[in-house]
C-alpha cells in the first residue's frame, strides 16, 4: 500500500481556504437622511422600480374570465378521482360506502346553489355575457357529478327502479275465473 493519501481524504482534513473578496470597492453605507430629502430619495427609488403600467380592463377582463373558466371547469377534474372511489367503495351497505355517496351528493349540490356567488367575482361590466356560458358549463359538470351519484346509488339497490320495488302500491288482481280441482 503507498504512502500517499487520496485527495478527498487530505481536502477532508484540510480547513478551507479563506475567501477573498472580488471586488475591493465596498459600497458606501447609506446615510441617514430626513424629513424632505428622504422623501425625494424615496420616491426616486420606488419610480425606478415601478415602470410597470397598470393592466387595461381588457386585459383584466380577460384574466377574469380565464380563471372563471378554472372555476368552471374544477368539478370536472375531481370526477375521475369520484369514479374510482365510488367503485372501489363497493355495492354494499356500509357506512363507509354511505358517507362516499352522501359526499358525492353534497359537494355538487352546495356548488349548484352557490353558483352565482363563486362567479360574483369574475362578474364586471365586460364579463358579464361572456360567463353566461362559463356558469353553464360549470352547472353541466355539477349535474355529471350528480349523476356519478345515482349511478353508485343505483349500483348500491337504493334506487327504486323495478316493479317488485312498488308492490306496495300494486293492487292484487282479481281473478275472471276460479278453477277448482275435482275428484
Amino acid at each position: 500500500m503507498s504512502g500517499t493519501s487520496p485527495q478527498w481524504l487530505i481536502d477532508l482534513n484540510e480547513p478551507p481556504p479563506p475567501i477573498k473578496p472580488k471586488s475591493s470597492k465596498t459600497e458606501p453605507s447609506p446615510k441617514l437622511e430626513t424629513g424632505q430629502d428622504a422623501k425625494i430619495q424615496w420616491n426616486q427609488r420606488a419610480s425606478k422600480h415601478s415602470s410597470r403600467t397598470p393592466p387595461s380592463t381588457e386585459e383584466t377582463d380577460t384574466l377574469k374570465l380565464k380563471k372563471a373558466w378554472e372555476l368552471a371547469l374544477a368539478p370536472a377534474k375531481s370526477l375521475p378521482m369520484n369514479a374510482i372511489m365510488m367503485y372501489m367503495s363497493g355495492n354494499s351497505l356500509q357506512i363507509f360506502s354511505i358517507m362516499m355517496v352522501f359526499m358525492l351528493f353534497q359537494n355538487p349540490i352546495k356548488g349548484l346553489l352557490a353558483t352565482n356567488q363563486a362567479f360574483s367575482r369574475f362578474e364586471s361590466e365586460g364579463t358579464r355575457r361572456r360567463l353566461y356560458s362559463v356558469k353553464a358549463v360549470y352547472v353541466l359538470m355539477q349535474l355529471v357529478a350528480l349523476g356519478l351519484g345515482l349511478w353508485k346509488v343505483n349500483a348500491m339497490g337504493l334506487l327504486p327502479n323495478t316493479r317488485s320495488d312498488w308492490l306496495a302500491w300494486e293492487t292484487t288482481r282479481e281473478p275472471v275465473e276460479r278453477a277448482i280441482f275435482a275428484f
